[in-house]
């Protein structure tokens, strides 16, 4: 659905949701800019892309650090095309009793999750004006919902995520951008089987109270993703659209 003449930037997109994101974009036809702290990890996920006949690079990104956005973006639309989709996945995560958290923890925790979506899209956007076209999605979190105990920062965090998606699609709807927000409940990721086996949470109960009897695979949030980027979905914009089992509605 994104389209073969379309580029793409997924951050985040090294391994669990973000990965499948940027496969399933790249198996519908984007070119693919796979953005990750981790480089060698990003380049992973754009290697598969290739082998399996798609368009992707990877490049290593802090997207809290805005030089290194400016930079990336730069070379992505350098190597693949202008971005014209923006899949803002990146994101930090932490399970601390509130009085806990110290500044630096809270620091980190709205830069990489908040501060980080603030600079991809505002790096992207004027690129976006220029084609008349955009679509941004924005991962944030079931939690932001219901809260969560020991997640605060994450939590407040991933709520700003939601408000930045509103006022982007006022702001920016009259230019042919969407933005919408996607918070999974849920999702069988590496980081959620080691939330479970630190003892952070228990994949067992949050099992016993999803209706539809399953974990969430990184598949489903790609394939919502998938549809939100997609000319089909053009009348959509503004909206927070679970992908959670039921959990959380």
């Amino acid at each position: 659905m994104a389209g073969g003449d379309k580029t793409a930037i997924v951050t985040g997109g090294a391994s669990g949701i973000g990965m499948a994101i940027s496969m399933r974009l790249a198996a519908d036809g984007a070119a693919v800019a796979v953005f990750d702290m981790n480089g060698a990890g990003a380049q992973e996920t754009a290697a598969k892309i290739r082998a399996a006949g798609g368009q992707a690079s990877g490049f290593a990104v802090d997207v809290s650090a805005r030089p290194e956005v400016d930079a990336a973006v730069a070379e992505a639309e350098s190597r693949l095309g202008v971005p014209t989709i923006l899949v803002n996945n990146a994101g930090a995560v932490g399970f601390d009793s509130f009085l806990d958290i110290t500044r630096a923890d809270w620091d980190r925790m709205i830069a990489v999750n908040m501060t980080g979506t603030f600079n991809c899209c505002q790096a992207v956007i004027p690129l976006m004006l220029g084609q008349g076209w955009g679509r941004i999605v924005n991962i944030s979190s079931s939690s932001t919902h219901s809260g969560t105990r020991r997640q605060a920062h994450y939590v407040a965090s991933k709520s700003g995520v939601n408000g930045l998606t509103k006022c982007l699609a006022l702001e920016f709807g009259p230019n042919g951008i969407t933005v919408n927000a996607i918070p999974p409940g849920f999702v069988d990721t590496p980081g959620l089987r080691k939330a479970d086996s630190d003892g952070s949470l228990s994949i067992d109960k949050a099992l016993a109270t999803t209706p539809v009897g399953r974990p969430g695979r990184p598949e489903d949030i790609a394939a919502t993703c998938a549809f939100l980027v997609s000319d089909e979905a053009s009348y959509i914009t503004g909206q927070i659209i679970g992908v959670n089992g039921g959990r959380n509605t």
